[in-house]
């Protein structure tokens, strides 16, 4: 799924395009403890209730794309008889009203998440009548020919409310106020099937993580089944060590400022793309071969390319490897910030014997907040003094 197709997913959660049909919960202790349950049409719910849930549905599919929202595949011996994908397709058919199925979803979902505090699952149950869109884009909600039909379940930490005095309008007094256990936004969740092309893959899902470096994996592995591909951060680290040993003598200040520039600059190209732009093993050779990588060790790269294959990686996300709101530069005594279409003020120079970072500057200089006069205007300043 893309940003396009989430995005308008989102449009569901909202009362004139609601076509949640059924929602489900289950409220679970922190021992693992099912406390209560929740069963119902969802078009029931009291209005100020339902726009709770609609904030709660559309948190699930909030964030970026690859980075909290993340497209899985199911291996194929998932969707045999008795695997994972059968069994959340049996799930979806049933509409959410097979109450042994769904018992034994919630026993499933408790047994592999490990969070160790109270939470809330919330399932719901919806069939979007896929729109048509004209040869000009514009979607027509008269002409149907396609129902996506899909569940999308999110885990709600729910956290005691804190200490405090509260205003009791009834007794017009300043009092202690009681502490409730609030259902807070969700911290993981999914939607199966995955909505791809605008149509219905059921051979996919989405993932929503909140902290996407802090992912389940269990709850992945072992309710849905699923290979989770390298996080952000993973993702970086491996680009930056695949640059590091593949230009190895030629990775210095000049060539590693090339590739930034160079990155950002694809994604400027990308940036109305529905689908986050992504360096394969092919547009990475280019970028290092084209950025001084010998023949040797380009050679080195793309077995390195083949080991991370394996290891759930089929290609970086630009977005996740390059910073595209500032140009970094570290030291072991200083940290240096430039935005990133300044690049060029930025120079590294042998100054007294001594290799320097040089930065142009402007006649506008502040030390914490502090304006200060550059050294130009002080050197003007002194020769006037003298003449």
């Amino acid at each position: 799924m893309n940003k396009k197709e989430t995005n308008e997913i989102k449009k569901i959660f909202t009362p004139a395009n609601c076509t949640i049909t059924r929602i489900c919960g289950c409220y679970v202790d922190a021992e693992k403890n099912k406390r209560t349950e929740i069963k119902e049409a969802f078009l029931s719910l009291p209005e100020d209730e339902a726009f709770k849930y609609f904030t709660i549905f559309k948190s699930g599919l909030s964030g970026s794309v690859g980075k909290n929202l993340v497209n899985m595949e199911f291996p194929r011996f998932t969707e045999e008889e008795g695997g994972s994908q059968e069994f959340l397709l049996k799930l979806r058919d049933s509409q959410l009203k097979d109450d042994t199925l769904l018992e034994e979803f919630y026993d499933k979902l408790i047994a592999s998440y490990d969070y160790g505090e109270n939470y809330y699952i919330v399932v719901i149950h919806c069939a979007y009548d896929i729109p048509s869109k004209s040869t000009d884009g514009i979607e027509m909600y008269d002409a149907s020919d396609y129902v996506y039909d899909f569940i999308q379940c999110v885990v709600c930490p729910v956290k005691l409310s804190k200490a405090g005095l509260c205003y009791n309008s009834e007794t017009n007094v300043i009092e202690n106020r009681n502490r409730d256990w609030i259902v807070e936004a969700p911290d993981t969740g999914f939607i199966f099937p995955a909505y791809t092309d605008r149509n219905t893959d059921i051979h996919g899902l989405l993932y929503y993580a909140k902290n996407p470096e802090q992912m389940p994996e269990r709850l992945i592995d072992e309710l849905l089944g699923c290979v989770i591909p390298m996080s952000a951060k993973n993702q970086k680290e491996t680009f930056q060590a695949i640059v590091e040993e593949t230009l190895g003598e030629n990775c210095d200040f000049e060539t590693v400022k090339n590739i930034h520039e160079s990155l950002n600059e694809m994604l400027e190209e990308t940036k109305d793309e529905p689908v986050p732009f992504t360096l394969d093993k092919y547009q990475m050779k280019r970028l290092l071969e084209n950025h001084g990588a010998s023949q040797e060790k380009l050679e080195e790269f793309e077995q390195r390319f083949e080991e991370d294959k394996e290891n759930k990686n089929s290609g970086f996300i630009a977005s996740n490897v390059a910073n595209t709101k500032s140009f970094e530069i570290k030291t072991t005594d200083v940290s240096i910030k430039v935005a990133p279409d300044k690049t060029h003020l930025i120079e590294n120079r042998m100054i007294d014997g001594r290799p320097s970072i040089v930065i142009g500057i402007s006649e506008h200089i502040e030390i914490n907040g502090i304006t200060v006069r550059p050294i130009a205007a002080q050197m003007k300043a002194l020769e006037e003094d003298i003449d």
